[in-house]
C-alpha cells in the first residue's frame, strides 16, 4: 500500500497534493492565497524534482493505481526548538477525504518514522496550522509534543505554526 515515490507519479502526485491540500486548508483561508501556494508548490515538475532530491524522501500509498495519500520526509535545517543531532522533518502527510479514517494515515506515518530511523535520525519534527485540531490529535497520538511555533506563510498570509516533536531510538 505504502511505497517511495517515483518520478513517475509526479504527475498523480501533483493533482493529489493541490486536492489534498485545498480540502484541508480552502475554508480557513483566501482564495488568492491557496492559489499562490498551490502554483508555487504542487506542480507536476516541482513535485518531480522533489522526488528525485536526496534530501527527502517521499511516499505514496496506492489503492489499485490510484494515489489516496502521501508523506515527505525532508533533511534540512531544523528550528532552533528542535534538539537532536540528526533530525528530519515531516513535511507533508495528506491523505484523500474518502480515504480518512481508515488506517492510512497511521500507516503512512510509520513509513515516515521508519525512514527517519534508518537515515539515522535521533529526533522527527513537523510543523501544524495551529487552527488544524484534528490533525494536532493525530500527531500527539502519534507520540509528537509541542516543543515551539514557527511562521508559515501561505500566499501572503503569515500564519502561526506549532511545531512537534518525536524522540527516535
Amino acid at each position: 500500500m505504502n511505497r517511495k515515490a517515483k518520478v513517475g507519479d509526479a504527475a498523480d502526485l501533483a493533482l493529489l497534493a493541490e486536492r489534498t491540500f485545498r480540502d484541508t486548508f480552502a475554508h480557513l483561508n483566501r482564495a488568492e492565497d491557496m492559489d499562490s501556494h498551490c502554483r508555487k508548490s504542487y506542480s507536476e515538475k516541482i513535485q518531480a524534482a522533489e522526488i528525485r532530491d536526496p534530501k527527502r524522501t517521499t511516499f505514496v500509498c496506492h489503492v489499485g493505481d490510484s494515489l489516496v495519500a502521501y508523506g515527505q520526509l525532508r533533511w534540512e535545517s531544523a528550528p532552533a526548538c528542535i534538539v537532536g543531532t540528526r533530525p528530519a522533518e515531516i513535511q507533508r502527510l495528506y491523505v484523500d477525504a474518502p480515504w480518512h479514517g481508515k488506517g492510512v494515515a497511521q500507516a503512512l506515518m510509520a513509513s515516515l518514522l521508519d525512514a527517519a530511523a534508518a537515515g539515522g535520525a535521533d529526533v522527527v519534527w513537523l510543523g501544524v496550522w495551529e487552527r488544524t485540531p484534528r490533525a494536532i490529535a493525530f500527531y500527539e497520538r502519534s507520540g509528537f509534543a509541542v516543543v515551539g511555533d514557527h511562521v508559515f506563510v501561505l500566499g501572503k498570509d503569515p500564519q502561526r505554526d506549532l511545531v512537534l516533536a518525536k524522540r527516535l531510538g
